[in-house]
């Protein structure tokens, strides 16, 4: 699919998608007590791998016909069973690290997913479940999917990576109550995207679950129990860094409403975009946040708590006066793509001064022009694109349906807000 993207200028007002992360960890935490509600969930690509594969392990859940209706879910009440077929996760590596763990819980499952997914590590966590009692290893024997997770993990102590990514650690957490005995987790090295680990621990204790959790280590008592029944999702902060972006390069004003406070590490675009010279406000007891684009001046950001924010800032920073710099991003390499690698490539075929570190970005802003541009097969970097095409125009952006990962009404909210984008 192509979009194709002109100069445009937006205004009005659009509601954030519900948080991706959030509904990943509610689907799954829900599934593996007695069940419950999750209200306002987002129903995308990815999330939609964790229900199928919630249901794999014997949680029954019904999806509305409609975005943003209640999940409802009958769990497995007490621990999950061992699923009768290989769970694809499709796209959605949160599905495969999270998965992965919690098959350690039952006799053993086969996960895989798309020649994307087969291409992420999890070497540290195949270590880890290992060390917990569990057998998995790859089967291609380099960390990567397809893998085998055969149990039943006991418990005991794991030695954790910390700076591939922090999906593995919070798959740690949601299985590790469940195991015969205590566990302890100890990460060696700075845990990159910390914010999503604090997103699990909180959801975790409103399940009713125990976790002692110091900077670099964390206590897990084992047999307990999941009793998460209800869950509204929050507005997701890496989904609204596009049109908040998207406005602060148009110079154009626009709420984006349905932000409320939560862990969220990438509320960090708020700040950014303040600090480069967009006017931000935000209302956070109505979740109401108000930005008005001009011009903008370069900074310097260190995304190893922001790894999702990594492309957005890619764009800001081509079309600001000076010197962007983007640091303590290496863990960007291993997403849906090498993000860092991805946006140096399109963005200078745009006209971006855009220079690859190795451990992210150097970009001096000026103009760019329309291009024929790579998706990548990924969403967050589709949605960069469509941003910087807003101020090029005639821009065309191949493997535009990457956008239903995570975004699925996206060209259409962008539409609705004046942008000139046809999809197809």
């Amino acid at each position: 699919m192509i979009a194709s993207v002109e100069r445009s200028s937006l205004s009005g007002e659009a509601y954030a998608p519900p948080s991706k992360s959030y509904t990943h960890r509610a689907i799954l935490i829900t599934s593996l007590g007695p069940g419950g509600t999750i209200k306002r969930p987002l129903l995308s690509a990815d999330t939609r791998a964790t229900v199928a594969a919630s249901e794999s392990f014997g949680a029954r859940i019904s999806v509305g016909d409609d975005a943003g209706d209640d999940l409802s879910i009958t769990g497995v009440s007490d621990r999950p069973r061992t699923p009768e077929d290989v769970i694809n996760v499709l796209n959605s590596g949160t599905t495969l690290r999270f998965c992965s763990a919690v098959a350690a819980l039952t006799d053993g499952a086969v996960l895989t997913g798309d020649a994307s997914i087969r291409t992420r590590p999890n070497g540290p966590l195949l270590s880890a479940l290992t060390e917990l009692g569990a057998t998995a290893f790859s089967i291609r024997n380099n960390g990567k999917a397809p893998l085998v997770i055969k149990g039943k993990m006991s418990g005991g102590i794991a030695h954790l990576d910390g700076g591939v990514s922090s999906q593995f650690l919070s798959a740690l957490l949601i299985a590790a109550p469940l195991a015969e005995s205590d566990t302890r987790i100890v990460i060696k090295g700075d845990l990159k995207s910390r914010p999503y680990a604090e997103i699990t621990l909180d959801m975790l204790a409103e399940a009713g679950v125990h976790i002692d959790a110091k900077q670099q280590e964390f206590s897990v008592l084992g047999g307990q129990n999941y009793g998460l029944k209800s869950y509204a999702i929050p507005g997701d902060f890496s989904s609204a860094s596009y049109p908040l972006a998207a406005a602060a390069v148009t110079g154009s004003a626009l709420t984006v409403k349905g932000i409320l406070p939560s862990r969220q590490g990438d509320s960090a675009i708020i700040d950014i975009l303040g600090r480069m010279g967009a006017k931000v406000s935000w209302d956070k007891e109505k979740g109401d946040l108000h930005i008005q684009g001009g011009d903008l001046v370069g900074t310097e950001v260190d995304a190893s708590r922001t790894p999702d924010l990594v492309p957005t800032i890619a764009v800001l920073g081509a079309l600001a006066e000076g010197k962007t710099t983007v640091f303590n991003a290496e863990h960007v390499r291993h997403k849906e793509t090498d993000r860092l690698h991805a946006m140096a490539v399109e963005l200078s075929k745009m006209g971006a001064d855009i220079r690859e570190r190795p451990d992210g970005l150097e970009i001096t802003g000026g103009k760019l022009h329309g291009a024929k541009v790579h998706g990548w097969h990924d969403h967050r970097i589709v949605m960069a694109l469509t941003v910087a095409g807003f101020v090029a125009g005639g821009t065309e952006i191949d493997t535009a349906e990457a956008v239903d990962v995570s975004y699925p009404g996206f060209f259409e909210q962008m539409k609705g807000l004046g942008a000139r984008v046809m999809v197809g």
